[in-house]
């Protein structure tokens, strides 16, 4: 399969616009009350092959760790064996505080301003000037998920690419907050995948634990202690599940999920599962 590369198949508006034809079935459809936005792009074909609300801002949850594991290895030609360590536990069990160490020592929000004019991602943005700190509180949205997970397999360097595909290629089961992150393309999908999953806004102890001991505050208990606007979807808790997925992992999958307030873990769960199962058989 030869699979083209990021330059020879520009990521456009226009081509957001454009049905997917070939669909083997229909989209699923959302649930009344959730908010959900997707893209699909078939390496195999060069197209993207659905969408739906593609440049929709999101908060950006745990997604936003993809970049900042991007700016901090582009920036750097070797790396200490203590912050290959954070990198590891950041990218595959969406370690917190491992987050927030790089995000500090890279800037916090500049990160995201390098990010976004380096890959060109139109709708990512920093958290809100008030909220520095806040890594999960950058704006993005699906396209620009995709986008990312394009210019890693087709741009960026062996050396990044390998060790950020390679951590989310064995994601693990669990959260190092306790959360099971297994929903979406896990839980749907057969393997081959590499993930990287987004929660906020279920509180700071998960209805039942994963094996993993939690190990920092989740977003969420931030976002329960923070005032102000600014941030997407703010009062709603959200679902991202996003990746690769496929044969020769054909497809790039990003489905960004936002659920009524008071949604509870357990049902948002499902139907982001059900959703990720019904987009990949559209495509498929």
């Amino acid at each position: 399969m030869r699979i083209k590369p990021l330059a020879a198949v520009p990521l456009i508006v226009a081509t957001l616009a454009a049905p997917a034809q070939a669909a083997a079935t229909a989209p699923p459809r959302v649930p009344a009350g959730t908010t959900a936005a997707w893209v699909v792009f078939d390496r195999q074909a060069g197209k993207i092959v659905a969408t739906r609300n593609a440049r929709r801002a999101y908060r950006s949850a745990s997604v936003i760790k993809i970049l900042i594991a991007i700016d901090y290895l582009e920036r750097r030609k070797s790396v200490p064996a203590a912050d290959a360590k954070l990198l590891k536990i950041m990218l595959r069990s969406s370690d917190d505080d491992a987050a927030s160490a790089l995000w500090g020592r890279g800037g916090k929000g500049q990160i995201i301003v390098r990010m976004a004019r380096k890959l060109r991602l139109a709708d990512t943005a920093p958290p809100p000037a008030s909220k520095p700190g806040f890594w999960g509180y950058s704006s993005l949205s699906a396209y620009d998920i995709v986008r990312t997970y394009r210019y890693l397999l087709d741009t960026a360097d062996a050396r990044v690419r390998d060790t950020i595909l390679g951590h989310l290629r064995r994601a693990t089961p669990c959260g190092t907050d306790g959360f099971d992150q297994t929903f979406g393309i896990p839980d749907a999908l057969p393997r081959p995948w590499a993930v990287k999953q987004g929660w906020s806004g279920f509180g700071t102890t998960p209805p039942t634990r994963c094996d993993a001991r939690a190990m920092s505050a989740p977003i969420s208990w931030i976002a329960q202690r923070s005032t102000g606007s600014g941030v997407p979807d703010y009062g709603r808790p959200v679902l991202y599940t996003t990746g690769l997925v496929g044969k020769g992992e054909r497809y790039v999958m990003a489905l960004l999920t936002a659920h009524p307030a008071g949604s509870t873990w357990s049902t948002s769960v499902k139907r982001i599962t059900t959703l990720t199962r019904g987009l990949y058989r559209s495509v498929s």
